[in-house]
């Protein structure tokens, strides 16, 4: 089950999603967190944040609509209080760091680099409910550049998180990989809106979200295999309604590497653990014994 992408080895595929997994320790009565392959906490900022007002969820059709806004304590506070326990969790650590320009990017990578215990830095480039997040997200030179700049700056590999609200998200990957990235993450969320039509109003107190959850995994599965059918060498984490192994296994045959558990934590607590129960024994259906030989393998009925 042991996967490779770019510089950085976990020991399975299975890893949990930035903001729904807080900053890991209140999962750990739920999860066997030494059995993961990582894990993702909630994303820091150079300063704290308070997040968007509230209501901040709304549940729709097979999926949740979130505008948080990334509430988290800043990246002081995650050195100093949740790092020293996350080292302790006994599976690979990736950070996920999200900047309102380019500059606080860098810098964080920076910070992060000298602290020790960690596996790699994920790049938010992609949180549509953050001021100037998503604009730099769907410009790929701009990805190119904070990529390029946040690997010169930290020793880790970089995996770069992107958004699929853009028109052609193989030039955004592109950009990524062509300056250094170790991986990408597909995809956050897609941007969404629900309203109350008696109040004439939106539900969210944003007015807009990400839509996460079942609803999203076909985008998210298309944007997965059109990655890696135009850059192969790309390690790919997919992300998008992953519920069961089933749609693990979607995602691990259309080009992903690995995945990420997200909206359905908060469901299924445990699920994330269960899936490296399941994993093994569809594989075996297939008379596959090493995820790799399945990873990518899902061809075009077009030829």
């Amino acid at each position: 089950m042991a996967v490779r992408l770019g510089r950085l080895e976990l020991s399975n595929p299975v890893l949990v999603a930035s903001g729904t997994f807080g900053y890991v320790r209140e999962m750990a009565a739920f999860v066997r967190l030494d059995r993961l392959g990582g894990v993702i906490p909630k994303t820091v900022t150079a300063k704290p944040r308070a997040g968007n007002p509230t209501p901040r969820t709304v549940e729709t059709a097979s999926g949740l609509l979130n505008a948080i806004g990334l509430d988290n304590d800043g990246i002081d506070h995650f050195r100093a209080h949740h790092l020293p326990y996350l080292r302790t969790v006994g599976t690979a650590v990736i950070a996920n760091i999200a900047g309102e320009d380019e500059d606080q990017f860098v810098q964080m990578a920076a910070d992060l680099g000298e602290e020790p215990g960690l596996a790699a830095v994920e790049l938010n480039l992609s949180c549509p409910n953050v001021s100037h997040g998503l604009d730099l997200g769907v410009d790929p030179a701009a990805v190119g550049r904070v990529v390029a700049r946040c690997r010169a700056a930290c020793p880790y590999p970089i995996i770069a998180k992107l958004t699929p609200n853009v028109t052609n998200i193989v030039t955004v990957a592109r950009a990524a990989f062509e300056n250094g990235a170790d991986a990408v993450s597909l995809i956050n969320t897609v941007v969404g809106l629900v309203v109350n039509w008696r109040s004439r109003r939106p539900i969210l107190a944003n007015d807009i979200g990400g839509l996460s959850g079942p609803a999203i995994k076909p985008i998210a599965l298309r944007m997965v295999w059109q990655v890696h059918r135009a850059l192969p060498d790309l390690p790919i984490i997919g992300i998008g309604g992953i519920c069961s192994a089933d749609d693990a296994l979607d995602f691990l045959v259309a080009g992903a590497s690995a995945v990420q558990v997200g909206t359905a934590t908060f469901a299924d607590p445990t699920l994330s653990d269960r899936l490296l129960d399941d994993l093994p024994s569809r594989l075996s259906e297939l008379g596959l014994s090493d995820v790799n030989a399945f990873i990518g393998t899902l061809q075009s009925n077009k030829g």
